[in-house]
């Protein structure tokens, strides 16, 4: 027989030990990474039980209720989209609010200019173009500005902000700029299949971006930026380039988020985006993206974007005062950053004091 020493005897209590504390990380991490879900789950669990105790119906399984927190996550999903490459290659967009507004403007005009030449149809696809080129301008500025001057993400965009604000308001002359097109009105207001077209649309635009930032070398690239800026100029990226590229895509996607909305409303506002550009940043933070770079999914935007809409939605459709979704949002957010910094405590990670 052999006989074992006190050494391996305690080896062999403390090994099962060490592989329970990898798979308990294991799970931590994932509920982290999914916490975006968890939230959107536990929102929609909490509005059916409410509305079935008070008002004896259903929250979720009305397609009327769904219908419309889709169409309220679209234009701030929209912005988000753009806002997800930036933050995870460690900026922040501030301008897209008003990039989106003056995209709104762009498009009703060139929409109005282009229906008394050419057929509606053509019409509306020239207005969205225009919308989308344009707003792609404030998008280059910002990206040499930062790329090329080393202007920080916060104070560039943040002066673009003021840039575009007041160009939207001067083309659209302090007003609303109603679009006189009947084919644009239907884009915005029109379903397929009780589907309606706007959500199509930007369904198809968000399963675009989730390849390009999941399995593309460009989505690959952002996410070596954000996590190592030296370490991926090192490896051979070219940083200033894909910085450029960066902010234009950003700006574009707010671009289409603007066209859509003048689509929406038949009409293009400078203020358009106003509202939506802390809710574009929120969707990304609640999403999981992390405000140091290096992490995020578009994916992960998809559920923050949605679990704002619920709460705008939810409280109005629970007759709770609309104002509450700003506390709600606002809490939301502080929890995940709080997940955030706990998981990179967790995991180690490098943290910025």
């Amino acid at each position: 027989m052999t006989s074992t020493t006190p050494a391996q005897q305690a080896e062999k209590h403390i090994a099962p030990q060490a592989d329970h504390s990898e798979a308990a990380k294991s799970w931590i991490r994932r509920i982290a990474e999914g916490r975006a879900w968890l939230f959107l789950a536990a929102l929609i669990v909490c509005f059916e039980v409410w509305s079935r105790v008070v008002y004896g119906a259903t929250f979720v399984l009305n397609p009327f209720n769904l219908q419309s927190i889709a169409i309220f996550a679209v234009a701030p999903l929209l912005l988000a989209t753009g806002q997800t490459f930036v933050i995870i290659s460690g900026g922040i967009d501030l301008s897209l609010g008003f990039i989106m507004g003056l995209a709104a403007v762009i498009a009703a005009h060139a929409t109005n200019m282009a229906g008394a030449a050419i057929p509606l149809p053509l019409a509306m696809l020239a207005g969205i173009l225009a919308a989308v080129i344009v707003a792609g301008v404030p998008g280059v500025i910002n990206g040499l500005l930062i790329s090329r001057l080393r202007v920080p993400p916060f104070i560039g965009t943040l002066g673009m902000f003021g840039v575009a604000r007041g160009a939207a308001y001067l083309l659209a002359g302090g007003t609303t700029v109603p679009v006189q097109n009947s084919w644009f009105a239907l884009l915005g207001n029109g379903k397929f299949y009780s589907v309606p077209y706007l959500v199509i649309i930007t369904a198809i635009f968000v399963i675009v971006m989730h390849y390009i930032l999941s399995q593309t070398r460009f989505g690959q690239h952002n996410y070596a930026i954000g996590a190592n800026a030296q370490a991926a100029r090192r490896a051979g990226i070219d940083i200033k380039d894909h910085i450029l590229r960066l902010y234009v895509l950003s700006a574009m996607c707010a671009g289409l988020g603007g066209a859509l909305y003048a689509a929406r409303f038949t009409a293009g506002a400078a203020q358009a985006g106003e509202p939506l550009l802390l809710d574009s940043v929120a969707a990304v933070v609640i999403g999981g993206a992390s405000l140091f770079g290096g992490s995020g999914t578009i994916l992960g935007t998809v559920a923050g974007a949605l679990v704002i809409a619920v709460i705008q939605y939810g409280l109005v459709f629970v007759n709770v005062e609309p104002f509450w979704q700003f506390i709600a949002v606002g809490v939301v957010i502080i929890i995940s950053v709080l997940i955030d910094q706990a998981q990179r405590r967790f995991s180690g990670a490098r943290q910025d004091e």
